[in-house]
């Protein structure tokens, strides 16, 4: 299937990438720059900003409620941004719909981001504030069932991550790991992945841009063989929880996430690839309001009730 054609008119629109080297602060800033007012974001319960007190310090997050009641199932989720870019600001988006649609509380991370921040703060800070999530004193009112982890692109990565951690911690809350379009593997040799060179320039996201873009985060210390940078090469994958892994089929990153979902079965973990036909990368961040791909919410939903 060729690029949705409401993506490609948008793609087609963008103005040409500025030369030099990339600037996080200005690339931060452009980011931000665009995002709706508040009145005009979908209403929910309650929407509340939040200093999670944790062993790796005091991490900012923002819950999202959907409705009263007693105790809640937790949503825990972790933007995308190529570890350097996107806020609760950004993604707030995303997670108001992740709320609206699965019913759960959600839990939006504003981890810190390189290359301020030197690996492995930011996954640290992901990994901490699901613990926090699950204890007593979070005042989130866990109903002790429902603990998902959630994330886009390099957001699915620490979630990922985040799951394989706290497994070899003995830390055995989490029961989902949702993995949008997620990047598993920083090595970035372009002949690992077919989709790497199908889908290297024309979508988006570029193939010749993974290194550039992500060089932030590898630069600050972390290392594309480690497992917690790049969860695909995890040996044992036993064990871990159950996964929904969602690729773009016209995404560079497409089969790696395709590729672990499978490893995951294959040791022995309930696992489901889910490619949405058309797509890029970035399309729950960008093109969800396309009623072919607002679904991805509500397979979410239906995956988490799945028993």
């Amino acid at each position: 299937m060729t690029l949705h054609p409401e993506i490609a008119e948008f793609l087609a629109a963008l103005p040409a990438p500025p030369e030099g080297p990339l600037d996080p602060v200005e690339m931060r800033a452009a980011d931000e720059a665009h995002l709706p007012p508040l009145e005009e974001r979908l209403p929910l319960h309650a929407v509340q900003d939040v200093t999670a007190k944790t062993d790796a310090g005091e991490v900012p997050v923002r819950v999202y409620t959907p409705a009263e009641a007693d105790t809640y199932g937790l949503l825990v989720y972790f933007h995308g941004g190529a570890f350097f870019l996107g806020s609760l600001e950004t993604h707030d988006h995303v997670a108001r719909s992740l709320a609206q649609e699965t019913g759960l509380r959600v839990v939006s991370v504003g981890y810190r981001l390189a290359p301020e921040a030197a690996f492995p703060a930011g996954l640290d800070d992901c990994y901490a504030a699901v613990r926090w999530a699950a204890c007593e004193d979070s005042g989130l009112d866990w109903d002790g069932a429902t603990l998902a982890v959630a994330g886009d692109s390099s957001g699915g990565t620490f979630a990922a991550a985040v799951a394989a951690r706290a497994h070899d911690d003995g830390f055995d809350r989490i029961t989902h790991q949702i993995l949008y379009y997620p990047s598993l593997d920083l090595d970035f040799d372009a002949d690992r992945y077919p989709s790497l060179r199908e889908n290297a320039t024309g979508y988006g996201l570029e193939t010749a841009g993974l290194k550039p873009f992500n060089a932030f985060y590898l630069d600050s210390g972390a290392d594309p063989a480690d497992p917690l940078v790049s969860p695909i090469k995890r040996t044992d994958l036993s064990g871990l929880p159950p996964a929904l892994v969602v690729t773009a089929e016209h995404d560079p990153l497409r089969d790696e996430g395709e590729m672990y979902g499978e490893r995951l079965r294959a040791a022995g973990v309930a696992a489901t690839v889910s490619r949405y036909p058309g797509a890029g990368h970035g399309f729950v961040q960008h093109f969800s309001w396309i009623p072919e791909y607002h679904r991805v919410f509500g397979e979410t939903r239906d995956f988490l009730n799945r028993r």
